[in-house]
């Protein structure tokens, strides 16, 4: 995969390499690590990584909350030759066996609590480490590995995201892409040595990881978080005087809802969005909060991590539009004849150039879905990510979202998948149909809807599905309401009739 010729791609690991030596780059809960003390961890954790699986590709996967493991694991593995599997420390026992199984991750180092909740079976590959046993080890083992030589073609992580139907597929990410990310996002923030970047998306999402990888490849540091309430956030903030602040809009609506000091919204330079558009309503309270930080309105997808930006100049009198492409991405609209739209014209959205991933682990059918040759007017030409999201773009080339193809359903940040909701339904022995579905919410973005019909001879269905369901799936899936059916609609091709259903429920909710 390449870039424009101007820029120079390293392995992963090189972004360690950045910023000076005695600068801060990573700001714990007991301590701060200087970019020299970050340079000697990732050593020391990558030299322990070999000597556990000494075989290059081999798969290593993360789950704990936020903090010096994870932290470290994407350049470490990088360096050891791995590949890392992040998994959302949210997610429970069931969608983890299926990350491990399906990635084949042959070490699995996490909290001892989340450890503790899965079955032999769902370590059957992959061997439990504690995170702590695991830094421990390494500092004691002393293995330190120099910097990588890997070529940026190398797979270097799989991100496990939800399809539209079925379990969470992996996509695969090189060296190339997560570097030439890194160096895009550093770039069209402006982000410097003295930027504090504060990292509250999880680091299992493309964008979670870039606020790691961008910050050090600008040579500033992060402070990770994983906040209990929103009023953590601006405590953090002014404890550590951060500059740059990544949210999600459903928390970017309970920031705005709460008493800003002006001190400590003035340390903010920059926020950016990620995970659902802005609303006009959004943007102009979060520009009276914070007149002095510039807010990034964005759009991205993890085939291809991030496809558009809008200069902040324009979002005053743009406030909802994407943008236009980020650098070392080609965006084209393409309409339902396969040619350029025009301008106006609706149309998918495909992204071209090096930020495409390198397709869905050991999945070619849904792989050639969605991955398909460059349209004819690319100047890159090769393979791109043909979205599925319909966009349009205005006559200064700026991009506005339509809507999605699929039947995704994006919730205060996550893109779920119904049929996963609908299997943990059926699977409780409770329900005999289910169908999910996502329903526009202001503050959610989407509220997941679940529509089941109960099984026959089942009583207390009511009380007992919403306490199942809390068991098998992660607080982000759980239904915000559950409607219960006598029988389902049926359509002409004799399935159930999901667009009748959706519109159903979108009427009652705008009665």
């Amino acid at each position: 995969m390449t870039a424009t010729s101007e820029t120079a791609i390293r392995p992963l690991d090189h972004l360690a390499l950045r910023g000076s030596d005695e600068a801060p780059a990573l700001v714990l809960r007991g301590e701060t690590l200087s970019f020299k003390d970050l340079r000697s961890r990732i050593s020391l954790l990558a030299g322990w990584l070999q000597s556990r699986i000494p075989e290059k590709g081999a798969r290593v996967a993360s789950w704990a909350a936020k903090g010096e493991l994870t932290c470290l694991m994407p350049l470490a593995a990088a360096r050891a030759g791995l590949v890392h599997v992040p998994i959302n420390p949210l997610l429970k026992r069931a969608q983890v066996a299926h990350i491990l199984a399906d990635s084949g991750a042959r070490l699995l180092i996490g909290s001892p609590a989340r450890l503790q909740t899965l079955e032999p079976a769902d370590l059957a590959q992959a061997a439990p480490a504690g995170e702590g046993e695991a830094l421990a080890e390494a500092a004691a083992l002393g293995s330190a590995l120099g910097a990588s030589t890997a070529d940026p073609d190398e797979l270097a992580a799989i991100l496990y995201t939800s399809g539209s139907t079925g379990r969470p597929k992996g996509v695969m990410l090189s060296h190339a892409n997560m570097w030439l990310g890194a160096e895009s996002v550093a770039g069209y923030l402006g982000l410097a040595s003295d930027d504090v970047t504060l990292a509250v998306l999880p680091l299992s999402f493309d964008y979670g990881q870039n606020q790691l990888l961008s910050t050090w490849y600008a040579g500033g540091s992060v402070v990770p978080l994983d906040y209990l309430t929103p009023r953590d956030v601006i405590k953090t903030i002014d404890r550590h005087g951060v500059t740059t602040l990544a949210a999600v809009p459903p928390l970017w609506v309970q920031l705005a809802e709460l008493e800003w000091p002006k001190e400590t919204a003035a340390k903010l330079r920059r926020l950016t969005n990620s995970g659902g558009a802005l609303t006009e309503d959004m943007v102009r309270r979060l520009r009276a909060l914070f007149p002095q930080a510039r807010l990034f309105a964005m759009y991205g997808l993890t085939e291809a991590f991030r496809s558009t930006f809008l200069d902040p100049a324009l979002i005053d009198s743009h406030p909802t539009s994407m943008g236009k492409a980020i650098p070392h991405a080609e965006i084209l609209v393409i309409a339902d004849n396969g040619q350029v739209a025009a301008d106006g014209e609706e149309g998918e959205l495909v992204h071209c150039g090096p930020l495409v991933a390198q397709g869905y682990w050991q999945d070619p059918e849904r792989t050639a879905e969605r991955y398909k040759p460059a349209p004819a007017a690319s100047r890159y030409g090769g393979v791109a990510v043909w979205s599925g999201d319909r966009v349009r773009r205005d006559s200064d080339g700026l991009l506005y979202f339509v809507g999605r193809r699929d039947a995704m359903i994006k919730c205060a940040g996550n893109r779920i998948s119904p049929q996963e909701i609908e299997e943990a339904a059926v699977a409780t022995g409770l329900v005999a149909e289910a169908v999910a579905l996502g329903v526009k919410d202001e503050r959610l973005g989407q509220a997941i809807h679940l529509i089941v019909r109960p099984a026959p001879g089942v009583s207390g269905f009511k009380e007992e599905l919403p306490r199942k369901l809390m068991q098998v799936l992660p607080n982000f899936m759980q239904p915000q309401v559950i409607h219960w059916r006598d029988a389902m609609p049926i359509s002409p091709n004799g399935k159930i009739d999901r667009s009748g259903l959706a519109m159903e429920l979108a009427q009652a909710v705008a009665a």
